[in-house]
């Protein structure tokens, strides 16, 4: 304990804040190879190390830090893909915060390992030194099962799937894979590249991924049924968008953060007229919302040239979902924070555009049964404030495309998918995790039910096949 009491937890460098938001570059800038090392040493070797449960995706932490420490950082990513092939991607987006970091043993007295940022050093090594290090898979079996979506629970669930032997095939409905990961994530917090070395993974296990595949329209579970496919597993996501019930939703310069996002991820707009799609930039944007989408969506505002962003939450920051280090970023960025105000009108001019926001201002109520505040109005406290663009990030829900062509799948009152833990449905055949069964959740959480759905299938197959 002496040793590590003595090692400060190392900080990832980043990019200067001025500089930054005049630019779509990656802001943290990772490890070095010292400061990995430095880092590595503090870790305690726990007999039984808490942060491993954790993980949702359980990766043995401990072994694969031992393997920095001791400079083996081939090791170290062999030891992490037993249980994660993303972790380029995890490295970067997973709230290690209130997962692994916040069950390390050395946090309860000190700062806890830098878990995150030691698993991106070790993908970002393994990257650099143009090494695919890529699990073995059991011998093919035959058995064909169809994943239906490219988001982290189906790439993790077709990935192990593969490695049971299994004859995997991705359907896609976007021109590229990865989901959430590619169209929700900006390039400075994701760059799509590193999404797209980490798909080359999961082929390289066999997975065969079909893109402008939209499944429920193009092609339904039944025709899957009889082009030989004898399991499912349904990671489409909750991309549909949650709307404000407010007067003025309808005027210009009002769009949801789904569209705005995904026209800057998926479609390059940051780069128009380099890449053919323009999108509006807002002088004084206003977005609602206090996850990390509503967080993504600030920056991205900012950086399109906006002068001032601001971001309105019904809560305190206490309470906002956002990760902590995209909030501090955020700060340091300029984003503007407005808390405990939600608005009740949008204003617009002669012409159809949205001009202000009239808000009203917000208490929180006593802990509710589900352990949170719930904010309440306060009566005769509505305020202005100016606005010409609002995005409103205030949450998805499921798109019933693919649904409704499944009339007899058990949905809850809110369109989710019911399963069981290992994600079952109703439907023997057809299993489903990450955000079409939980709402709007983390990636690796995601990748947890993709991992236990995979072990389902697995088990299901068995038992009906023999």
């Amino acid at each position: 304990m002496s040793r590590a009491k003595s090692l400060k937890r190392q900080e990832m460098e980043k990019q200067a804040p001025e500089i930054r938001i005049t630019n779509f570059d990656e802001v943290s800038l990772g490890f070095t190879e010292e400061m990995a090392l430095i880092e590595a040493n503090r870790c305690l070797q726990c007999v039984k190390p808490t942060c491993v449960n954790g993980c949702p995706v359980n990766i043995d932490i401990p072994a694969f830090i031992k393997c920095i420490k001791d400079k083996e950082f081939e090791q170290a990513i062999h030891v992490i893909k037993e249980s994660n092939l993303l972790p380029s991607i995890c490295g970067r987006v997973c709230p290690q915060e209130i997962q692994c970091e916040q069950e390390c043993v050395l946090g309860r007295k000190h700062e806890p390992i830098a878990i995150g940022a030691l698993e991106r050093f070790v993908a970002d090594w393994e990257r650099k030194n143009q090494l695919k290090a890529c699990p073995e898979c059991l011998p093919p079996n035959g058995i064909k099962v169809a994943v239906i979506g490219s988001g982290p629970a189906s790439l993790t669930c077709a990935a192990d799937l593969a490695r049971f032997g299994y004859e995997v095939t991705i359907f896609e409905a976007l021109h590229g894979g990865g989901g959430v990961l590619l169209y929700g994530i900006p390039e400075f917090r994701l760059p799509k590249e590193i999404v797209k070395d980490e798909l080359e993974i999961v082929e390289m296990l066999g997975v065969k991924i079909k893109y402008n595949h939209v499944i429920g329209k193009l092609l339904d579970i039944h025709d899957l049924e009889e082009m030989g496919f004898q399991a499912f597993f349904l990671g489409v996501g909750a991309g549909l968008p949650q709307l404000l019930n407010i007067e003025g939703i309808e005027l210009n310069g009002v769009l949801t953060s789904n569209e705005f996002l995904t026209r800057i991820n998926l479609m390059k707009a940051y780069k128009f007229p380099e890449y053919d799609t323009p999108i509006d930039k807002g002088k004084n944007v206003t977005v609602i919302g206090g996850g990390n989408v509503a967080m993504d969506s600030a920056r991205v505002a900012l950086r399109l040239g906006a002068d001032k962003v601001t971001l309105v939450y019904r809560r305190t920051k206490k309470e906002m979902p956002a990760r902590r280090e995209e909030v501090l970023h955020g700060k340091e960025e300029g984003i503007q924070f407005l808390f405990l105000a939600n608005p009740v009108r949008l204003i617009g001019d002669e012409n159809g555009n949205v001009r202000e926001m009239e808000l009203i201002r917000m208490k929180l109520s006593e802990l509710d049964e589900s352990g949170r505040r719930s904010p309440i109005p306060i009566e005769n406290s509505n305020f202005k404030i100016k606005t010409d663009m609002v995005i409103i990030a205030i949450g998805t829900q499921a798109n019933k495309l693919l649904l409704k062509t499944i009339p007899q799948l058990k949905l809850s009152k809110k369109g989710y998918i019911i399963t069981d833990e290992e994600g079952r449905t109703n439907i023997e055949n057809i299993f489903a995790g990450g955000d079409i069964v939980t709402g709007a959740a983390t990636v690796i959480s995601a990748m947890g039910a993709g991992r236990r759905a995979a072990k389902a299938i697995d088990q299901y197959l068995k038992e009906k096949l023999g």
